[in-house]
């Protein structure tokens, strides 16, 4: 089987990588601000979108192995929320093919510990039984609460429930992989050994990713650059999809 994947555009390569619950047609607004100087390819991970008839695996380094066969020799990655995590780990894995690296809305370790702000375990929680009984609704829920604290949250939720449903639902057993796959996955002690340029996107009202990790991360990863936007939430390649695309463009620019 084959990884479904979308491509626009002509030149160096970007390859976006959409979070759990979602698909490629998040990147609708941000891919056209990218194409006309990039060759962009947008993929559908295992088990979502038209990728629903896989099995997303149950570590982000097996799910760089699923991914590799549809991505381009070298380019740059994007990842967004749990996208973030696969980027990441194909950024440390594919030093040789990985020429840099940005996340959106994503941290190296998302559930909430004493000294790490994150998501609190008893939300994964509800996220976990509510699958069981109804992962149409539990998708649903996601998506108020990525878009929990944006000023134009409404819309923001109608908009992306549009794009999602668009495609196929994703299948129980990916978004529960998925799940623990944000669950278990702990970069912080790797951040310090990507050699690649790296930026990060964050939304200073996101409640996945609470504004107080930020610093926290930044001391991770010294060399990296960090670009907060402060009327977004977790979404910000939606939300404030240009001024995003620019900052991006100039990072890639000095690449």
């Amino acid at each position: 089987m084959t990884i479904s994947k979308s491509v626009h555009g002509a030149g160096a390569d970007i390859v976006v990588i959409h979070g759990w619950g979602m698909n490629s047609n998040v990147w609708q607004t941000l891919i056209p601000e990218l194409s006309d100087s990039f060759r962009v390819t947008s993929v559908d991970l295992p088990g979502f979108g038209d990728s629903n008839d896989q099995q997303l695996a149950d570590s982000v380094a097996a799910v760089c192995e699923q991914l590799l066969p549809a991505l381009p020799e070298s380019f740059h990655i994007l990842g967004w929320s749990m996208g973030g995590l696969i980027a990441t780990e194909l950024a440390l894995s594919q030093q040789q093919r990985v020429l840099s690296l940005a996340t959106v809305g994503s941290s190296p370790f998302f559930i909430e510990e004493s000294s790490w702000p994150g998501i609190k375990a008893s939300l994964m929680q509800q996220f976990y039984q509510q699958l069981d009984q109804d992962f149409g609704k539990t998708i649903e829920r996601f998506m108020a609460v990525q878009a929990m604290g944006s000023p134009h949250a409404k819309a923001l939720i109608k908009q992306v429930r549009e794009w999602v449903f668009a495609k196929p639902m994703a299948n129980p057993k990916s978004l529960l992989a998925g799940l623990k796959l944000l669950e278990e996955t702990d970069f912080r002690a790797k951040l310090g050994e990507i050699n690649q340029p790296f930026i990060r996107f964050y939304g200073r009202l996101d409640s996945l990713v609470p504004a107080a990790a930020i610093n926290l991360i930044d001391e991770l990863a010294p060399d990296s650059e960090c670009e907060v936007f402060p009327h977004c939430a977790h979404m910000p390649f939606i939300s404030q999809t240009h001024d995003l695309a620019t900052r991006y463009r100039r990072f890639l620019s000095a690449v």
